[in-house]
This record gives structure tokens, C-alpha cells and sequence, in this order.
């Protein structure tokens, strides 16, 4: 069964710019940029303080010092580090083209969105369907310890990048720690040239439609609509839903517009502002699956938006959740373009599903749990999937 994943259209948006904003998962993101700043006539006597230690250790230090401009961002990320918010942090400039991949082409590499932790790992957020990192067997969770024989850790997220990114037809030797092995593993990828579509659609055995969205895009709710369209011409008697590893996106417009899909009315999500604030987000109508028996699959690379899209979707009965518990990343990001390129993510506001439940930090529990497990990625079979098929088959 796990070879009609293979065949599907493989997403992409290489989503480098979050670093550790896609920790383990993610990010849902309001664009605001460029920030105006209002400069303060003055600032607080305690940074006297900051400069008073550091004039000390100007003085004092055996070692090479860092350049203005490191010291700079070493000490927003210090001063961010204190929110205890994994989420707000700083992103250093990187060259245009490690910014964004534009939606319309394509770029070469192994396929797969990457960030930073907390430690300063390299991770493997998620590798794309049919990418050249799946089909290799890279895993959400991996640690990259090693990118051919140069090692990573403590490496800023841009150049780790562009040494795992590289001609198609290439070979990079990753150096992997997985969580359930004693030692490091040492995968090759060939990397490929990697197709820039979020949504990916086919019609498996009795007639059941299988929907893959990989990311949210501004494109998705097209690209959404484009597939269902073709789908729904089939006569469908039921159809499959796939959100596993999906890492979420720019929120709010794709959310809404995946989940009015599926929904003829009602609320999707509430967002809630520090200030005691509160906006909601209900389904346009017009949608083109609003009744057909619905299979919705997820797991623990399932975030943001796309909890977004299963919260709505379970709390309304839509259809059932089938797989593992979600990640649970519940709040927005705002994200700032500062005067040098770099940009500051903050989080500014929680989501709450139709229900009220604050999924953040959480997650959803599925109606239906099924594991898939690492025999069952080496055996080739997808027990989730053959779970939903059979749930649609029997209403059970």
C-alpha cells in the first residue's frame, strides 16, 4: 500500500527561512514586513550593565572575540531565550535564494524541511512524499550529526543547508542520530530535483479518493480545489485525507480555505491575542467534499495549520482522526523583516479549536490510533492507511 505514497505528486516549499521556528514542527505564520521600530529617547540604564561586563570581557578574554555583528545577534537570541518561547527567535540574513524556493519552479537536493534545536542539532522536521530523503529512509526527528564529513552541530541553519543541498544526481552522506538507535546511522542520498506542489491526489482500491497535502502554501487552497475537482469526477465512495508530517504554513488564509473544503459552515479555529483579544475564522462555503464520508490521517509530524484544519474537522464530526496523536503547535507567529534581512518571529497569538480546546503543547488524539512503526517502513506497508481504506469500506 505504501507504493501509492511513492507515486504522489511530491510537494515543496523549502522552508529554511524558520530555523528553529519548524522545531520538531512548526510554524503558522503572520507575514508583517518590513517592522517600523520607534527608537526610545532612551533606553533602560540596565543595558549600562551589559556593556560595563562586556568591555570586560574585551579586556580579559583568551580567545578569539566575535564580530559586531555576532555579538549583536547573540544577544537578541540570549535576551529571546528568556521568554521560554521556542518559538520567537531571531533568523539571521541568508541569500535570496535560501530564503524562499519559488512556488513556480523547482530546486535540487534531498527533499526535506530542516531546523535547528534548542541544542543546536541540526533536525529533520519532515522529508517530503517521494522525496529523494524518504525513499532513502530519512525519518522526522533524525538529528544530522554529520553532512559528509563535516559536522553540523552548532553550525548556523544556512550552511548546514547548503551543504545538504546540491546537484541533482549527487551523493550526500548523512551521519544521522535516530531517537530508538544506540548508535548513529550513516544514510547516502542521491539527491533529486524536488517538485514545488503541496497537494497531491489519486483514486486507490473501491473507488476511495486519496488527498496528500504536504504543506500550506499560499497555492494550497488552489492547488486543493484543482485536485478535488478532478477527484470528484470519479464517483467517489469515500475519501482519505492525509496530513501526516504536514509542518503547517502561513496562517490563516490556507487553513481556512483547506478546511471550507470539507465543511459547508461553521467555525474553523479561534485565535486568541494576549490582550484578551479574540478573532474567528468560519468556513466559506462552496466547498467541493462537504459530504462525502471522510477519513482524516494524522500523526505526530502533524502541526499548525494542519491541526488547525483536524481540530475543526473532528470537532464538527466531519470524519475520523486516524493515526497517532498530533504535535500540538497551537500558537501564531508574527514574523518581522529587520533592517539588516534578518527577521524576528514572536509569537503573539494561541488557537483554540471549534470546541475551545487549546491544542497547543497538546495535541489532538485520534478517533482511531493506529502506529506505524519502523518495521512497517521497512516491510513497505502503511497500516494507517490501509486502516482508513477499511474505515471507509465498513462506516467502522
Amino acid at each position: 500500500m505504501r507504493a501509492f505514497l511513492k507515486t504522489l505528486v511530491a510537494i515543496v516549499l523549502v522552508a529554511i527561512i524558520a530555523g528553529a521556528s519548524f522545531l520538531a514542527g512548526f510554524g503558522v505564520n503572520q507575514l508583517i514586513s518590513p517592522t517600523q521600530v520607534q527608537t526610545r529617547a532612551g533606553e533602560p540604564e540596565q543595558f549600562d550593565l551589559f556593556w560595563e561586563a562586556w568591555r570586560i570581557v574585551e579586556q580579559e578574554f583568551f580567545g578569539e572575540l566575535p564580530d559586531p555583528k555576532e555579538l549583536t545577534y547573540g544577544s537578541i537570541r540570549g535576551a529571546l531565550r528568556i521568554l521560554d518561547d521556542s518559538a520567537t527567535i531571531l533568523v539571521e540574513p541568508m541569500p535570496s535564494e535560501d530564503q524562499m524556493i519559488d512556488l513556480r519552479g523547482a530546486y535540487e537536493g534531498i527533499g526535506a524541511i530542516v531546523a535547528v534545536d534548542e541544542n543546536d542539532q541540526v533536525v529533520i522536521v519532515s522529508p517530503f512524499d517521494g522525496s529523494p530523503a524518504m525513499q532513502a529512509g530519512v525519518k522526522a526527528g533524525d538529528i544530522v550529526l554529520k553532512v559528509d564529513d563535516v559536522a553540523v552541530t552548532g553550525m548556523p541553519l544556512g550552511e548546514a543547508v547548503r551543504l545538504i543541498r546540491g546537484p541533482k544526481g549527487s551523493t550526500v552522506r548523512l551521519t544521522i542520530m535516530r531517537r530508538e538507535e544506540a548508535a548513529p546511522l550513516v544514510i547516502e542520498v542521491i539527491r533529486g530535483e524536488v517538485e514545488l506542489a503541496t497537494v497531491g491526489g489519486m483514486v486507490l482500491e473501491d473507488d476511495i479518493g486519496y488527498v496528500r497535502i504536504s504543506l500550506f502554501s499560499e497555492r494550497t487552497g488552489q492547488e486543493l480545489g484543482e485536485t478535488l475537482r478532478e477527484l470528484m469526477g470519479e464517483n467517489l465512495s469515500g475519501l482519505i485525507l492525509d496530513l501526516r508530517n504536514n509542518p503547517g504554513g502561513v496562517f490563516p488564509s490556507a487553513a481556512i480555505e483547506v478546511a471550507s473544503q470539507f465543511l459547508d459552515e461553521g467555525i474553523v479555529v479561534y485565535q486568541q491575542f494576549s490582550d484578551g483579544r479574540e478573532q474567528t475564522y468560519s468556513a466559506k462555503r462552496g466547498g467541493l467534499a462537504t459530504d462525502i464520508p471522510l477519513a482524516i490521517l494524522v500523526n505526530q509530524g502533524t502541526a499548525s495549520n494542519s491541526e488547525v484544519v483536524v481540530g475543526a474537522l473532528q470537532d464538527h464530526g466531519r470524519g475520523a482522526l486516524i493515526g497517532e496523536q498530533t504535535f500540538g503547535k497551537g500558537s501564531v507567529q508574527s514574523v518581522h523583516e529587520l533592517s539588516d534581512g534578518s527577521s524576528l518571529h514572536v509569537t503573539m497569538s494561541r488557537l483554540l479549536t471549534p470546541d475551545r480546546y487549546p491544542f497547543h503543547g497538546e495535541g489532538l488524539t485520534p478517533d482511531i490510533v493506529v502506529p506505524f512503526t519502523e518495521e512497517d517502513f521497512l516491510q513497505g506497508i502503511d497500516p494507517q492507511l490501509e486502516r482508513a481504506i477499511g474505515y471507509l469500506e465498513t462506516g467502522r
